[in-house]
């Protein structure tokens, strides 16, 4: 890396062992905040990680200015370089903590965009299940609704993390933190008859061994791990086929989950469990929508709105 600090340069490489490691950060935040890290490092040319006071950081946000960055992107950038400056001051590399002043500008609040009961059903029975991947895309779509799992959650299912019997499944979120999901009796029809008949067809041209707790629920035509972007592209297919004007992607069926459950009464502590949201304040946002829908439905509905 021309003009980076060799020192710098080891600096990251600690920073990132930290963050996976004792911060226990996923790897896609953990090669975000690094990736922002090296940019910083990268304008700083010569200069040590040391050196840096609270003015050279301003001059490096002026400087980024120009990129257009929406502002969630500069909130992340401050946000790494907080967290990076942090570790170094822990580590007694630095003096005191020149980012420890920057405040995040604010995120503009953007509503999650869901599907209605009716909106969802329309994609799932649009799901051709007359081959065995199609039959596995809709056991999937069944779970991505009747969960809120996250795609990644669902690409990541194995055989282990499944209990039927008792309708629940064992996931693993964002940092590897644990928890319980409940499934629906139709969602777990779906799936037990995609295990039972399906997964095997999915990849008839290669050998599977039997499944054990540690092989993937999801496979692709090859027998390996169905990834994630496959799930994305099914979903794509089926609404582009029903012209539903809206756009949709996983996520878009997790907080569908989150709103439909909300809208029906259920307990915010309850539905942030689902969801493995760490803060509350992350699953108050649904209340927000719900709020919103009943305007709209009040507006159409009351003779005098």
């Amino acid at each position: 890396m021309m003009g980076l600090n060799v020192n710098s340069k080891h600096d990251l490489e600690d920073f990132k062992t930290y963050i996976l490691v004792e911060k226990n950060f996923s790897k896609h935040t953990a090669k975000a905040y690094c990736s922002d890290i090296l940019s910083f490092l990268i304008w700083m040319e010569d200069m040590s990680c040391e050196e840096v006071n609270f003015s050279k950081i301003r001059d490096y946000l002026h400087f980024i200015q120009k990129f257009s960055y929406k502002k969630t992107t500069i909130a992340r950038k401050i946000a790494s370089l907080r967290t990076f400056y942090k570790f170094l001051y822990r580590e007694k590399k630095v003096d005191s903590n020149p980012a420890m002043n920057l405040t995040l500008p604010k995120r503009p609040k953007s509503l999650p965009k869901f599907l209605t009961p009716e909106e969802v059903e329309k994609i799932l029975n649009n799901v051709k299940i007359d081959t065995p991947a199609g039959f596995r895309n809709r056991a999937i779509l069944e779970l991505l609704w009747a969960t809120g799992m996250r795609v990644s959650e669902l690409s990541g299912l194995n055989f282990g993390d499944l209990n039927l019997e008792n309708n629940e499944i064992r996931v693993f979120g964002k940092g590897s933190k644990e928890r319980i999901i409940l499934v629906t009796d139709r969602a777990k029809t779906f799936l037990e008859r995609y295990i039972q008949t399906a997964r095997s067809l999915v990849a008839k041209d290669y050998k599977l061994k039997e499944p054990d707790e540690n092989s993937p629920v999801f496979i692709n035509n090859t027998g390996y791990r169905l990834q994630t972007k496959t799930i994305r592209n099914v979903i794509n297919d089926i609404v582009k086929k029903i012209e539903l004007p809206k756009k949709v992607t996983p996520h878009v069926f997790r907080h569908s989950f989150a709103t439909h459950l909300i809208e029906k009464g259920a307990d915010l502590r309850v539905v942030q469990e689902l969801l493995g949201h760490a803060s509350i304040s992350n699953t108050q946002i649904y209340t927000h929508v719900s709020m919103q829908h009943m305007k709209e439905v009040y507006n159409e509905a009351h003779p005098r709105a």
